[in-house]
């Protein structure tokens, strides 16, 4: 079992950062890749990256690639989301995932999620 808690979420006008944390409790932290979904209202919860157990290899949508750097540190358990450039379509809630990656693809489970963290941008 890994319990995931995600928080940094908040109101930010656009153009700015936002840097978000998810601390994992539970089971070891780093036999799982780990990514980020977020969710708009009206809309499908969308992946926005991801990385591998050590932290050698991320991968992003193409949304928020070049913007956006997903980081972790299994010391902490945590894994974190530097959102840069913010746009108000950003807005949405965030969550964080613990499953598994190969061949460039994250695949999430479906156990392992975050109650969410919300992002808005203000233009």
């Amino acid at each position: 079992q890994v319990q995931l808690v995600e928080s940094g979420g908040g109101l930010v006008q656009a153009g700015g950062s936002l840097t978000l944390s998810c601390a994992a409790s539970g089971r070891a932290f780093s036999s799982y890749a780990m990514g980020w979904f977020r969710q708009a209202p009206g809309k499908e919860r969308e992946f926005v990256a991801a990385i591998s157990l050590g932290g050698g290899t991320t991968y992003y949508s193409d949304s928020v690639k070049g913007r956006f750097i997903i980081s972790r540190n299994n010391a902490k358990n945590t894994v974190y989301l530097q959102m840069n450039s913010l746009k108000p379509e950003d807005t949405a809630v965030y969550y964080c995932n613990a499953g598994t990656y190969s061949r460039g693809t994250y695949y999430p489970s479906s156990e392992y999620w975050g109650q969410g963290t919300q992002v808005t941008v203000s233009s």
